[in-house]
């Protein structure tokens, strides 16, 4: 298991900037086709994925993450440099060590160990990997899960080795996500000079009571594992920079973060409700960019739990927190999908790290998870 913390080094040394790979993916790939894992590359456009299975038959647990990592940023803030791993004090620092390189290494270093204790184990395990989650995720996972539909290949179970962890390692799975609903609103008016007021018709006034009710509405009350429905404005710009000129339309961006108690459908139409009553001339953009998904307590869940407790000690808490992963594109196959990873405190941060001692334990984690659900 001490593996792991090398493994995940030489992944950090490959400057894996969205959506680029740069060498991560083979070097998965070569170390699981050793381990007699079939795999198979599946680029789509500028994005790197691969798909790799081991077994015959039976179910299919798979592991999914990604290889992109965000830009490190003004990198003469760095204490190191960011794709130079570096430990201090039993930390390691560099970009992409929690998000997620260090969740890959123990994912390999997790089959490896079991293969070797389990050579004909039952079922079969999985590896979905892309390039493309730090970016538009067009690319990558969604067209991997088609690929899968083609072969007429369904998933059981999945880890996502997003870092899920909040104080302490396994002290958070997350057992499922919000969905994500993003709207661009125009609201229309008339353009004119602020000296005529009548001769115009300001959008951003006539918004403003349209945008409170907004705020105010109770979407829903949430239930036992998610939050009520949130909106949230972003951004809001009108005007031509004159301070004499009453704009021609205000343009408004918003977002929901939505439970399983409503749907996107819903929401559309409560929202342009709202707006239509309150005399609005509009036009509204939707960008659902995903469904909410939940996994209860079952085959996989209690894996992990099971397995986070025989490594920590810890008795793990189930969320739904955070913002959206590529396990929202997995759930809606019908796939059993969990969270588990690192600590997400420095995730995206300059000076990104993850505990040197995590990464050896996640390993176990994983590799108790797999036992559980294929032996």
């Amino acid at each position: 298991m001490e593996n792991t913390l090398a493994l995940c080094c030489e992944l950090i040394r490959r400057q894996s900037i969205t959506p680029q790979d740069d060498g991560c993916q083979a070097l998965m790939m070569q170390r699981l086709s050793a381990i007699g894992f079939a795999c198979t590359a599946l680029p789509f456009g500028k994005v790197s994925n691969f798909w790799a299975v081991r077994g015959t038959g039976g179910p299919l647990l798979v592991f999914a993450g990604h290889t992109d990592v965000v830009p490190p940023g003004p990198v003469d803030e760095w204490e190191t440099p960011p794709f130079e791993p570096t430990i201090a004090d039993g930390v390691l620092y560099g970009r992409g060590s929690a998000d997620m390189k260090g969740s890959l290494a123990a994912m390999i270093i997790a089959c490896e160990a079991f293969v070797q204790d389990n050579p004909d184990h039952a079922g079969r395990i999985g590896f979905l990997i892309t390039s493309d989650e730090e970016g538009p995720a067009v690319d990558g996972t969604v067209k991997v899960l088609e690929h899968l539909r083609s072969l007429g290949e369904s998933i059981d179970w999945c880890v996502v080795g997003e870092p899920s962890s909040s104080e302490a390692l396994g002290d958070v799975i997350k057992n499922g996500r919000r969905g994500s609903l993003g709207a661009m609103l125009t609201v229309h008016g008339v353009q004119g000079h602020i000296a005529y007021p009548h001769l115009a018709d300001n959008p951003i006034h006539r918004a403003l009571g349209a945008l409170l009710a907004l705020t105010n509405e109770t979407w829903d009350e949430g239930n036992a594992f998610f939050p009520p429905t949130s909106l949230q404005i972003s951004n809001i710009h009108g005007g031509t920079g004159a301070t004499n000129v009453i704009p021609g339309e205000l343009l408004v961006q918003f977002n929901f973060r939505f439970s399983t108690e409503v749907t996107d459908v819903a929401l559309r139409d409560r929202t342009e409700a709202i707006l239509r009553a309150h005399g609005l001339d509009f036009a509204i953009d939707w960008n659902l960019s995903g469904q909410p998904f939940l996994t209860d307590h079952g085959q996989l869940v209690d894996a992990a739990i099971a397995s986070i407790a025989q490594e920590t000690g810890i008795t793990t808490e189930l969320s739904t927190a955070g913002g959206t992963s590529d396990g929202r594109f997995i759930a809606p196959t019908g796939a059993q999908v969990v969270e588990v990873g690192p600590i997400n405190a420095s995730i995206h941060k300059i000076n990104e790290a993850v505990r040197v001692d995590d990464l050896p334990r996640l390993a176990r984690i994983y590799q108790g998870i797999i036992e559980r659900l294929l032996t």
